[in-house]
């Protein structure tokens, strides 16, 4: 079960992460979220459980806890909806030549 896991402290790492979550059953991987230039934590991981019941369990108990300072939000992390890039769409721009009158 991938968890997302949100409100986080900008100092939390991975290793902080899966520790917290590692008390509620086996944490199979952990992916910090960070910014592209920076490498600054972006305040959200998703984090793979591979017990549902247990990973249940940490959604139970721990959204909404402060930890570092923070209420991080724990639940189930949602599928990304598909964007559709079927191209199209001129975006209503004259493409006249400008003519002459």
């Amino acid at each position: 079960m991938k968890l997302f896991i949100g409100n986080l402290s900008f100092e939390s790492t991975e290793e902080s992460i899966q520790e917290l979550l590692a008390s509620f059953g086996e944490v199979d991987s952990c992916n910090l979220i960070t910014d592209r230039e920076t490498g600054r934590s972006r305040g959200f991981a998703f984090v793979e459980m591979s017990n549902a019941d247990e990973a249940q369990k940490a959604i139970n108990e721990l959204d909404g806890k402060e930890i570092e300072g923070r209420n991080i939000k724990v639940n189930e992390a949602q599928d990304r909806p598909r964007r559709d890039n079927g191209g199209g769409g001129g975006g209503g721009r004259n493409r006249g030549g400008g003519g002459y009158r």
